[in-house]
């Protein structure tokens, strides 16, 4: 069955109150060339009423102290990319569905609805690298499907549904906030929205006293065509605990998180699945957070994020039980809190955030943390939240907070091409 998204409305939300003016610079990280771009993710809430006027409105007010946001990014010829604040607003749609969330399986995987009906899009003459946030919201029958689009000039759409759920669409530049950040002014939209006077983080920009080192960003990578496949899987809790209870004895009670486990059992079951000579290098990659390392103003809202890098042989992978790739991926965790503060001291000869896209190399992202499963517009938090991306030049994996009421976590992977995919599943699917 086919559905209709209409849009209602869209443009600009602009600050409540006047906002001050002028050029922010950016932080190293927001400089760096692969993170002028945007993400999109879904927000999924069971019910709200008239959740696009009561979120257009805290959003409107959250863009007083978060005034950057509402601005755009330019980049003078010869000089660094910069904040301009315009005071321009965040982009976004209202629009509806003739449809529920049920009807749509709840924007479970295969979609029913296109990608362009669930996050908003601007036909203004404004380039995307250029916006800072957008948000579409989409309206279906009584539920609410809201999409909001963040980036540098900002969109956001909300789209209701029959049901009186709604979901919203997120487009975020990287270059104004890494993932925390962003979750960081999402929930301080909630906060409005649930009637505080005003957020409980007060921001601060201080992207001045980021740590600017003077290495050079190594060239943009070339992006080869993988052609992966998407999987998803969801880990029951009681699994996840069971690894745990495994590596708490194996390392004589020191303890791992689930991010640690998951991404072992994954970096094994993709291993075994595509390689069968035990000769070859692989590589894993993770950006962790430095807040806790650079001890970054509570109200920080930039990017603070460092690559990890884990590299070994095949066959060490295939061979090892999962306890000792936790090993491994520990290991390099805390050789990255050594070598932020070298990076951040000028100590690094070369560009640490440089990357390889191949397929040897997986990169993983771990969005249970970051915030966004906590924010509440005043009708509780969402029962599902993630990225909505699809690219066929990294193999990537991204751990996620399983859609409720599972009790778990879910990973949604593009990390094997076709030709792999149905022995990655069944290894996936081995809980031994």
């Amino acid at each position: 069955m086919r559905f209709t998204v209409t849009k209602a409305s869209e443009g600009y939300v602009r600050p409540a109150e006047p906002t001050p003016a002028g050029s922010l610079t950016l932080d190293w990280i927001g400089r760096y060339p692969t993170h002028r771009g945007l993400v999109d993710s879904l927000h999924i809430f069971e019910h709200g009423k008239e959740p696009a006027k009561v979120i257009r409105e805290a959003l409107a007010k959250a863009l007083v102290p978060y005034y950057p946001l509402a601005g755009r990014i330019v980049q003078p010829e010869g000089c660094d990319p910069r904040v301009e604040c315009t005071g321009e607003g965040i982009w976004f749609v209202e629009a509806s569905a003739d449809c529920s969330l049920a009807d749509v399986n709840h924007l479970e995987r295969p979609l029913m609805l296109a990608h362009e009906d669930l996050v908003p899009y601007t036909e203004l003459e404004t380039s995307p690298a250029d916006t800072i946030m957008m948000i579409q919201l989409l309206q279906c029958c009584d539920d609410v499907l809201l999409t909001i689009s963040l980036m540098l000039a900002s969109q956001e759409q909300v789209t209701e549904f029959a049901c009186g759920g709604f979901v919203v669409g997120l487009r975020f530049n990287h270059a104004s906030a890494d993932g925390m950040g962003s979750a960081q002014f999402i929930y301080a939209v909630g906060e409005l929205a649930r009637g505080l006077p005003e957020p409980t983080v007060k921001p601060v920009w201080d992207r001045d006293s980021y740590p600017n080192p003077k290495v050079k960003p190594a060239p943009l990578p070339d992006l080869p065509k993988l052609a992966l496949e998407y999987s998803e899987l969801n880990f029951p809790a009681h699994y996840i605990n069971q690894l745990k209870n495994q590596y708490l004895e194996h390392a004589n009670g020191r303890w791992c998180s689930t991010f640690d486990i998951i991404i072992a059992k994954v970096w094994q079951c993709r291993t075994r699945a595509v390689y069968s000579d035990p000769d070859v290098n692989i590589r894993m990659c993770f950006f962790a957070s430095t807040r806790h390392i650079l001890k970054v103003n509570k109200g920080y809202y930039g990017n603070s994020i460092f690559p990890v890098k884990v590299s070994t042989t095949s066959g060490k992978i295939m061979s090892s039980p999962v306890v000792e790739i936790v090993d491994l991926i520990k290991k390099a965790k805390d050789q990255m809190a050594v070598d932020v503060l070298k990076w951040a001291n000028d100590e690094f000869e070369s560009d640490p955030f440089s990357m390889t896209f191949n397929y040897e190399t997986i990169y993983v992202s771990d969005w249970t943390k970051l915030g966004f499963s906590e924010v509440d517009y005043g009708w509780g938090i969402p029962m599902y939240c993630g990225p909505f991306t699809n690219n066929d030049y990294i193999a990537s994996c991204i751990l996620l907070k399983a859609p409720a009421p599972f009790q778990g976590t879910r990973l949604i992977a593009r990390c094997v091409s076709s030709e792999h995919a149905d022995a990655f599943s069944e290894q996936l699917n081995r809980f031994d």
